[in-house]
């Protein structure tokens, strides 16, 4: 690979990437507002009748969104969403059509992530056969399909995860609008009260359901342009710290060392995504990279977590693992995770690199300069500050392999 050896090239780069996230983005969302709102109905009705959400995901990245969208629906982190049923299903334990024809239920709701690939292909149809309402990404199985207008697969991930943030947010719109759901009885109009400016829909009749739909239509546009101006917020005010990150990664990276990656919840399939970059580029042409998920393994989690306590879960990994030479990656939305912050620690007694993703206005981490680099999100609202991130990082993955081959680390050996 050539070297990005300019700070005027970086810069051209990051604003290349936000560019071409932004066109795709209008393309994508303009186009399937209307759709989007009209699944969130069905699948509020398969929510009502008991039904479950059943994610797929076959490769390394897939599975971290098929994670992702689990742990959204079932700890919604907005106050006020009430939890779903939800379930993720992954390569790694075994046939997806085969857990499927275990677990899957008619009244369920399957998500196929790179639908395109054979294995998740045939689960979705087994989920058809068996009367699951199938939403395919990335690939088309039964009537709702969506593909993100972009060549790169890793701005088609990204414009997926808003998609499946939109549909967890404003599914429950519907649960406010009983005799908008099949089968159930309508009961008196929802008093939106204060919050009617933010969601006008909360106080419409019962029975108009175009009128709702409409409303959520326009909401959909509205989350898009939000993550669309978080994106640019986000690279833009931290070009340089991605490209200072980028240089240090790569030259540690040369050097022999790896990559160790962390984060909570939905930064934990973050985290995971990342990793998954790292070790398997997606086609992009990019070499394979050493790198671990600190959240991947569930009896350690466990064990640190029961014994000592959840602030030690990553700590004592960094410890287990990482050595003066490598990177810890982090990423967490506020900026003050427990357990992210003694990580963060722990890796700079040992001469580890540090980067940090963080949100709100950067938290302790970047109060305190827990992280060598530090990229802040500047929002609180938790959807839009992780997709925003996984631009991020994403970029952030193609500047390491763009950074000059064998460049000095300005922070080796200088760790104390």
């Amino acid at each position: 690979m050539g070297g990005l050896a300019s700070a005027e090239a970086i810069a051209g780069h990051v604003e290349q990437a936000l560019q071409t996230r932004t066109a795709a983005s209008r393309r994508f969302f303009d186009a399937e507002a209307e759709r989007l709102a009209r699944l969130c109905h069905r699948m509020a009705e398969r929510f009502a009748r008991g039904g479950r959400l059943v994610a797929l995901g076959g490769s390394p990245a897939a599975r971290s969104d098929a994670r992702h969208v689990a742990v959204e629906f079932v700890h919604p982190v907005i106050v006020g969403k009430r939890a779903l049923p939800a379930l993720a299903l992954a390569g790694e334990g075994g046939s997806l059509e085969r857990q499927l024809a275990l677990l899957a239920k008619p009244e369920d709701i399957v998500v196929g992530f790179e639908a395109q690939q054979a294995a998740t292909a045939a689960a979705l149809e087994l989920a058809l056969e068996r009367g699951c309402l199938t939403v395919s990404l990335d690939g088309c199985v039964g009537g709702w399909c969506f593909t993100a207008p972009a060549r790169d697969p890793l701005v088609r991930q990204e414009l997926i995860e808003t998609l499946y943030h939109v549909l967890w947010e404003l599914v429950h719109v519907f649960f406010e609008h009983r005799g908008l759901l099949a089968g159930r009885e309508a009961r008196p109009v929802h008093d939106a009260g204060a919050s009617a400016f933010l969601y006008p829909f909360l106080a419409e009749a019962e029975n108009d359901l175009e009128t709702v739909v409409a409303d959520v239509r326009a909401s959909v546009e509205m989350k898009a342009r939000e993550v669309e101006a978080l994106r640019e917020q986000t690279l833009r005010d931290g070009a340089g710290e991605l490209a200072g990150a980028s240089r240090a990664i790569r030259a540690r990276l040369d050097a022999g060392g790896k990559l160790l990656a962390a984060g909570n919840g939905g930064s934990a399939t973050d985290a995971m995504d990342a990793v998954a970059d790292f070790r398997d580029p997606c086609g992009a042409g990019w070499r394979e990279r050493p790198a671990l998920d600190l959240t991947e393994d569930a009896s350690i989690l466990t064990a640190i977590a029961n014994d000592i306590g959840v602030e030690a879960i990553f700590a004592r990994q960094v410890i287990a693992y990482a050595a003066d030479g490598d990177i810890l990656l982090t990423l967490s939305t506020s900026g003050n995770s427990a357990n992210v912050i003694a990580a963060l620690k722990e890796a700079r007694r040992r001469g580890v690199l540090t980067v940090a993703f963080v949100g709100y206005d950067g938290g302790r981490v970047a109060e305190e300069g827990l992280a060598d680099h530090v990229v802040v999100t500047r929002s609180t609202h938790i959807p839009r500050i992780q997709e925003a991130q996984a631009s991020a990082y994403h970029v952030l993955r193609g500047l390491v392999e763009m950074s000059p081959a064998g460049g000095a680390d300005p922070l080796a050996g200088a760790a104390a």
